[in-house]
């Protein structure tokens, strides 16, 4: 079996430290590299492109709504205009940069409130679809399984990549718990790690009730972000590796070469 470890990375803000980062580009396959709109700025990417590159870790872009002052955690309904100009031009943003360092951004990621709304609402996945497919036709779309992301860009033939989340609960109907909950993160690295191996041996979702939703499974995202991220991220990587999975950057996967 083949499966890729992501991660959320050059998030510097007053919400998030890039500390951590060095340490989980050694350990993971692909980046989610913030774009400037919720975190990160040009020095940023620039550093978390260069480590990136030195680990044979692949980037992608994590386009968000404009919203610094919210981490892009704030939800927005803005028109679709403006939303194809957020995608288009923050994966332009870090393919410039990307571009002189030698490197190609491979994927697409949402970022935070964009990302959650465009789980439910088709429509808002379709346009999200349709501005990364105008950027470039070949991107990887990372998603979270299950979600309407994933109907759409399958709809529209792109090159999809479903995800869990290695340190987050999910919800009987498939969501994540919400962070306003007690349980919603998962913040022992032992626990994140069997509920990680259980999900991808079984390729379903573990409810918090005890539920199991069957789904595809890519990628497992893990958070940068916490005291404990680095600890979980090392002990994901080694368990799936002791279970006999593959590990690969996203491009490198067999299904998308």
């Amino acid at each position: 079996m083949e499966i890729n470890i992501n991660c959320d990375l050059g998030e510097s803000s007053k919400f998030c430290s890039t500390e951590n980062d060095p340490l989980l580009l050694k350990i993971v396959n692909s980046a989610n590299i913030a774009c400037g709109y919720h975190a990160g700025d040009r020095p940023t990417m620039e550093k978390t492109i260069k480590i990136s590159k030195e680990n044979s870790v692949s980037i992608g872009a994590h386009p968000s709504f404009n919203d610094p002052d919210n981490f892009g955690r704030k939800r927005l309904n803005l028109p679709s205009g403006e939303i194809t100009k957020l995608i288009v031009d923050q994966i332009n943003i870090l393919s410039n940069i990307a571009i002189t360092s030698g490197i190609k951004v491979t994927h697409v990621k949402p970022h935070g409130a964009l990302n959650n709304m465009a789980c439910e609402d088709y429509e808002l996945a379709k346009i999200i679809s349709d501005s990364i497919i105008q950027v470039n036709k070949d991107l990887i779309f990372l998603v979270p399984t299950g979600s309407q992301m994933e109907k759409a860009g399958k709809k529209l033939g792109m090159k999809i990549a479903t995800e869990i989340f290695a340190d987050r609960n999910y919800e009987d109907n498939g969501n994540l718990v919400s962070r306003s909950k007690s349980n919603a993160m998962i913040t022992d690295p032992e626990i994140a790690k069997k509920h990680v191996i259980k999900m991808v041996e079984n390729q379903a979702l573990n409810c918090y009730s005890g539920k199991q939703i069957p789904c595809e499974i890519d990628s497992v995202c893990v958070h940068g972000d916490g005291q404990s991220a680095v600890k979980t991220a090392k002990q994901i990587r080694e368990g799936l590796i002791k279970a006999g999975v593959t590990l690969n950057p996203l491009d490198k996967m067999k299904k998308f070469i």
